[in-house]
């Protein structure tokens, strides 16, 4: 695929296991869809431009997934797969599985749709206003090693907390202990360079 984004990569390594392979399997036909489609990340989440505005775009959560088109005028082209919109945020409701997507054929169909009404100029749905984020607990082994870093706890406390967020969560979503302590020190090493946890991404 063309126009892709290694932060969109990471977002679907990190999702839960049931969403890997539906966001993999929604990613498709959007490029499919419409080949000049260019992937980026708003709002946190997986979205697709086409022409430089916002064709669609994707997030998973801890139970299920959403997928929306940007304009208005999508529901009435949807039909009965739009129906399900008011379950979640999204256009195809609450998506849990491969076999709560409409057909292929349909998707393509849809994509389509939407790409015409973006070289319309059809105005597309106003911007979700900005939730701050809540802040997660700063494990302990976190906190103690920050303390014999000042370099590190520097830059840690000096980020949004959303970029502090990131760390906690890579280091709280380690299986093993090994790989949590090697996700540690990594941290350590970052922090002290001034680098958020995603920062091999930025210039991509």
């Amino acid at each position: 695929m063309k126009n892709t984004d290694p932060r969109v990569d990471a977002y679907i390594a990190k999702s839960a296991d049931f969403a890997r392979p539906v966001l993999r399997h929604l990613r498709k036909p959007v490029h499919e869809g419409c080949p000049g489609a260019e992937e980026t990340l708003k709002w946190s989440a997986p979205a697709f431009l086409h022409g430089g505005r916002i064709l669609c775009e994707m997030a998973a959560f801890k139970a299920h997934c959403t997928f929306g088109f940007w304009h208005k005028e999508m529901a009435a082209v949807l039909g009965s797969d739009g129906e399900r919109a008011g379950e979640a945020m999204g256009s195809l409701g609450r998506i849990t599985s491969l076999d709560d997507l409409p057909s292929d054929t349909a998707m393509l169909r849809y994509i389509r749709k939407a790409a015409a009404l973006n070289e319309s100029g059809a105005p597309g749905r106003p911007r979700p206003a900005a939730k701050p984020a809540k802040a997660r607990p700063v494990p302990a082994d976190l906190a103690a090693a920050l303390k014999k870093n000042r370099k590190a706890a520097a830059t840690f406390e000096g980020f949004s907390t959303s970029h502090r967020n990131e760390y906690v969560e890579w280091i709280t979503e380690a299986r093993r202990d090994e790989t949590r302590a090697k996700r540690l020190a990594t941290a350590l090493e970052w922090l002290a360079d001034g680098k958020h946890r995603n920062w091999r991404y930025e210039s991509c």
